[in-house]
């Protein structure tokens, strides 16, 4: 008996499985856990924390110079920066724990200083700053995007819409320019632009979304990828249009202009839904001329039909794709802002297509409050 128990013992100690069952193997676990602990403690610390940490020694600091120094340096009030850094900084839970250090901080000032009318306005200024700090990281933290990260992801889905809005390179003899400026020069805009080009055939799509700013902007984002996956569909408007429908948008509806070229006979299939008539310049005529497409805007009419019409850009032709926001003026009837537009576009015959689309933006919509989009697209004469 006494031989079996040391065999076990022994193969308990020595089996496979020693240095998990042992003293041995305790001391392995511990020395195996010590570089993951040590990797734990070199991460960096939470920028939250941190934050919080250099604006309450701040705040603190503030209250010391105030104290040991002179109130006219560090002024009472002066503890509101602190919070405003805050509120744009720190999530709901860190603008708390700051202004619980500020709050102190104010109270310590008023009792070490006294308390008169200037250090009355003091206290109103650091308190209202304080509940605008709360609201603003508040409203933040509803969103899930504490801090900066709101900023930073209205900049990201802003470079998708312009970078989605990019036509591709066509082949020789074809070229085209596609302008969007948003209103005010804001950086949102609700025009874009989206194209598809498949061996011999280019599909583009003007659109403009209602609505203005970041509303229209982030719409503009969402409507752009949709229409992007449904090009090359058949019947692209009617498809669009049932999209938007679905969406039950507040102000759900937009314009939109399809264009249908053919990059080697020229051929090309025009539909409209609610968006300003296109214009066409022939080169045989030298002149430019309105083509009509008519059918109802996306979003408003379930079901919606979009006639086509047809031809063919020939040598030297351009066509000229626009939003409302080119040819519309409050007051102004619709048809004058597109003989205007058309008057600047016959200098471009003389001068040559290339460059033309900044150039009608900056001329036909001076003065606009509205977004533009514009898209020209021309076949060069020589072949």
């Amino acid at each position: 008996m006494r031989d079996e128990r040391f065999a076990n013992l022994t193969a308990m100690t020595s089996g496979p499985d020693a240095s998990a069952r042992g003293p041995r193997g305790s001391l392995d676990r511990v020395l195996g856990a010590a570089p993951r602990a040590l990797g734990r403690l070199r991460r960096e610390p939470p920028r939250e924390s941190i934050t919080t940490l250099f604006l309450s020694v701040l705040a603190v600091a503030v209250t010391v110079g105030g104290s040991l120094g002179s109130a006219n340096y560090f002024p009472p009030s002066m503890l509101a920066l602190p919070l405003l850094f805050g509120g744009v900084l720190l999530s709901r839970n860190g603008t708390q724990k700051l202004a619980v250090v500020v709050a102190g901080c104010l109270a310590f000032d008023l009792v070490d200083l006294g308390l008169d009318q200037p250090r009355v306005g003091a206290v109103v200024v650091v308190v209202v700053t304080g509940l605008i700090a709360y609201e603003f990281s508040r409203s933040r933290d509803e969103t899930g995007m504490a801090g900066l990260r709101a900023d930073s992801m209205l900049v990201e889905l802003r470079n998708r819409l312009e970078a989605q809005g990019q036509l591709p390179p066509l082949p020789d003899q074809w070229h085209a320019e596609s302008v969007v400026k948003p209103a005010g020069g804001g950086p949102f805009a609700g025009d874009f632009v989206v194209s598809a080009l498949e061996v011999d055939r280019f599909e583009i799509v003007l659109v403009d979304v209602s609505g203005k700013g970041v509303d229209a902007g982030t719409r503009s984002l969402l409507l752009s990828g949709a229409l992007g996956g449904l090009l090359g569909s058949k019947d692209f408007l009617a498809a669009a249009n049932s999209y938007l429908v679905r969406q039950d948008w507040a102000e759900g509806f937009a314009t939109a202009v399809h264009l249908v070229l053919d990059l080697e006979s020229g051929a090309y299939e025009l539909a409209s839904a609610g968006h300003p008539p296109v214009a066409h310049f022939d080169a045989g005529s030298g002149r430019w001329s309105l083509l009509e497409a008519e059918g109802p805007a996306l979003g408003l009419l379930p079901g919606s039909d979009y006639a086509t019409c047809t031809g063919t850009l020939r040598p030297g032709d351009a066509v000229l794709l626009y939003t409302d926001g080119l040819v519309e003026v409050p007051g102004r009837d619709l048809d004058v802002g597109i003989d205007k537009l058309l008057g600047e576009a016959e200098r471009l015959v003389t001068r040559g297509f290339a460059g033309g689309g900044e150039v009608l933006v900056n001329r036909a919509s001076a003065g606009s409050t509205d977004d533009r989009g514009l898209v020209l697209l021309w076949r060069s004469s020589h072949q």
